[in-house]
């Protein structure tokens, strides 16, 4: 195998492993909205974002609905859940992020190769990467720079701090 096939297979290997866990964490979170009722969504329901920064991501719309992988999107969306690192093989933050319309994505934030950006519930996200369908809404992966320069570079934006 070629040294860009291996990193090739890396990705797609990584991108499944989230995929799974995301999958995972949605039904189990899926599950205890559904015990908890009328009482969650009572608590800690986040105010509506100021209309300069409502949540917008048709690119993420758009390939959802066209079922398209390895497409660069960009937008803003809300913070549903964050999810505890995946520290296997390369590190990644996780998160759920709402872009509207009942969807979300996860986002996979390599923290090897960018900070961490800090995010609670409800913050808003700007977001450039690479979107990844599946059937729960996909995967925003390459939320950072390329060191080899072979890859569009993305980024995370939320309270004033940015990282790539």
């Amino acid at each position: 195998m070629t040294p860009k096939t291996r990193q090739l297979v890396r990705i797609g290997l990584s991108v499944a492993v989230l995929s799974v866990a995301w999958w995972s964490q949605r039904a189990s979170t899926d599950t205890q909205v559904a015990d908890t009722g009328a009482e969650a969504r009572n608590v800690a329901a986040p105010a509506p974002p100021p209309r300069a920064l409502a949540i917008a991501a048709p690119a993420v719309h758009k390939a959802h609905a066209a079922r398209r992988s390895d497409v660069i999107v960009t937008g803003v969306g809300r913070v549903a859940k964050t999810l505890p690192d995946d520290n296997k093989g390369s590190r990644h933050q996780r998160f759920i992020l709402d872009v509207g319309q009942g969807l979300t994505v996860l986002v996979a934030h390599n923290i090897d190769l960018a900070r961490p950006l800090p995010l609670s519930r409800g913050d808003l996200v700007r977001f450039k990467g690479e979107y990844e369908f599946n059937a729960k809404g996909g995967v925003v992966h390459w939320t950072h720079h390329d060191p080899r320069e072979r890859h569009p570079g993305g980024f995370l934006e939320s309270g004033g701090k940015r990282v790539e």
